[in-house]
């Protein structure tokens, strides 16, 4: 995602694995980078962030909107736009539709069987498979551990189709002090893709 350009959109993508600070630490940083962000979170993000933060994520667009700024502390800056997970005919659903690419942050191990498989049941994953038919760029950030021979399998198909596996993994070489350190270490490896 090294290429950003506010001109183009991003699409964010996320999954209902756990470690959804992630996303809220990426989402300030497209934001505060002033880049223009299509968000969509899948169904069973919901179930997580209020089974984590204990937080209702509210399901209409405009409403998400704001919720999502509000989690990620920047209220001004950059395009944020919010898709309903259901909304298969949304424009991030279109090949047509120029993006500056997808990060899926955290990515489901659901979500990888699904897309290594070809499969989207909803707009997370067709957007998600849009960006490799289209040879865009689509970086997934697994958050699972151990993982599984069939895990990894999925994984080596996605990379095989172009697809950048930046799992969540955070280095100590850099004397993290705080979570959020650990998390900006993802957060910005994934962003550089």
């Amino acid at each position: 995602m090294s290429s950003l350009t506010p001109s183009l959109p991003l699409i964010l993508g996320i999954t209902g694995a756990s470690g959804l600070i992630y996303a809220v630490r990426s989402l300030k940083f497209l934001l505060e980078a002033d880049q223009a962000v299509e968000l969509v979170a899948s169904k069973s993000t919901y179930m997580v962030w209020q089974a984590e933060q204990d937080i209702r994520m509210p399901v209409e667009p405009a409403q998400q909107e704001q919720f999502w700024r509000q989690q990620a502390g920047v209220e001004q800056g950059g395009k944020l736009r919010c898709h309903p997970w259901g909304d298969v005919g949304a424009n991030i659903a279109s090949g047509s539709f120029r993006t500056a690419g997808m990060l899926v942050m955290p990515c489901s191990m659901s979500t990888v069987g699904k897309l290594a498989a070809g499969l989207s049941s909803d707009l997370l994953e067709r957007a998600a498979d849009v960006q490799l038919k289209e040879g865009r760029k689509l970086v997934l950030v697994p958050r699972e551990t151990p993982f599984s021979l069939i895990h990894l399998r999925n994984l080596t198909t996605l990379a095989e189709a172009g697809a950048r596996i930046v799992p969540a993994i955070p280095a100590w070489y850099h004397n993290p002090q705080t979570v959020e350190d650990l998390v900006d270490f993802v957060v910005a490896r994934a962003l550089d893709q």
